[in-house]
């Protein structure tokens, strides 16, 4: 892991992450087309309406190539929203994830919010298990049809101290 860099998401990023979430959500899920959809004006507002104050988006690089995304942005006054979280799968299991989800937090900590939430999928198993493990909880779940699939959604939340020095 100590080959890995994480740096700010630049414009330059974008197909990258829009690609990589529609075809592993694809591949793994069955997630039809809707999906990248969805990440595509996720990204394309962050890059037309962003704070670079309060919000961030990063990629984590491995030598020459993309392997994971996180983006931290504002809900409101006290609360942050992680999205886009994403490794690809020979990124996966070396502590990279609970690494990213530290620096997103670590961000919000600094911009003083007090909460942070996040949207999932029940199916996304190893994802649930890192958040409660980082101190998230589940604060609701229901089933839906989304993305051409019978999924349960879920909503997560985390208390954040804001830094105060």
């Amino acid at each position: 892991m100590a080959d890995i860099d994480i740096r700010r998401f630049r414009t330059t990023d974008r197909d990258w992450v829009v690609a990589q979430h529609g075809q592993h959500y694809a591949k793994a899920e069955g997630f039809d087309d809707t999906f990248a959809v969805l990440v595509g004006q996720i990204v394309d507002d962050f890059l037309r309406d962003h704070d670079p104050i309060c919000e961030a988006g990063w990629i984590a690089w491995q030598g020459n190539r993309r392997i994971g995304s996180i983006f931290c942005v504002r809900l409101d006054d006290e609360t942050a929203k992680l999205r886009l979280f994403l490794l690809t799968g020979d990124a996966r299991g070396k502590g990279l994830g609970r690494r990213m989800l530290a620096v997103c937090t670590d961000f919000a900590q600094a911009q003083g919010y007090r909460q942070m939430k996040l949207w999932t999928h029940e199916s996304h198993r190893a994802a649930g298990v890192l958040y409660a493990k980082t101190g998230w909880h589940l604060s609701s779940s229901r089933p839906v049809v989304s993305f051409g699939q019978h999924l349960v959604e879920q909503h997560w939340e985390k208390t954040v101290l804001p830094n105060t020095t």
